[in-house]
C-alpha cells in the first residue's frame, strides 16, 4: 500500500513540476515578446519614398573602360624592400595609357599548352 501512495505522490509531484516549468516557459516567451516590441518601437521608422535615393539628373552613371599604363619596377640591380615599392609599384596603375586602341594592348600568345598557338 505504501508503494502505491509513493507512486501517486511522485506522479502528482512530477505533474506539478511540469505545470510550473510550463508556466515559466510561457512567462519567458511573453517577456521576450514584449521586450522585442519595446526595442522595435525605439528603432527609427522605415524611410519614406521621398527619403529613398534617387537617380542622378543625368541618368545612371556609366562604366568607363580604358586601358591603363603599367608601372614598371626600376631595373638598377639593387634589391627593393616593400617600403621602397610604395610609389605605386606592385599595385594597379594610376595613370591612363596614351593609346586607347585595343590592338596596341593585345598580349601575344606564349605558345604553351592551351594558349592556342601551334604545336
Amino acid at each position: 500500500m505504501k508503494s502505491m501512495q509513493w507512486e501517486m505522490a511522485a506522479s502528482s509531484g512530477t505533474a506539478l513540476l511540469m505545470w510550473i516549468v510550463g508556466l515559466v516557459v510561457v512567462g519567458v516567451l511573453l517577456a521576450a515578446f514584449f521586450w522585442g516590441r519595446r526595442v522595435r518601437s525605439r528603432e527609427p521608422a522605415p524611410p519614406t519614398p521621398e527619403e529613398q535615393p534617387h537617380m542622378p539628373e543625368g541618368g545612371p552613371v556609366k562604366e568607363i573602360q580604358e586601358f591603363r599604363e603599367p608601372n614598371e619596377v626600376p631595373r638598377d640591380g639593387s634589391r627593393l624592400t616593400p617600403t621602397e615599392l610604395g610609389d605605386g609599384y606592385g599595385s594597379p596603375s594610376t595613370h591612363r595609357s596614351p593609346s586607347q586602341d585595343p590592338e596596341d594592348h593585345k598580349k601575344p600568345g606564349g605558345g604553351s599548352f592551351g594558349s592556342g598557338g601551334l604545336g
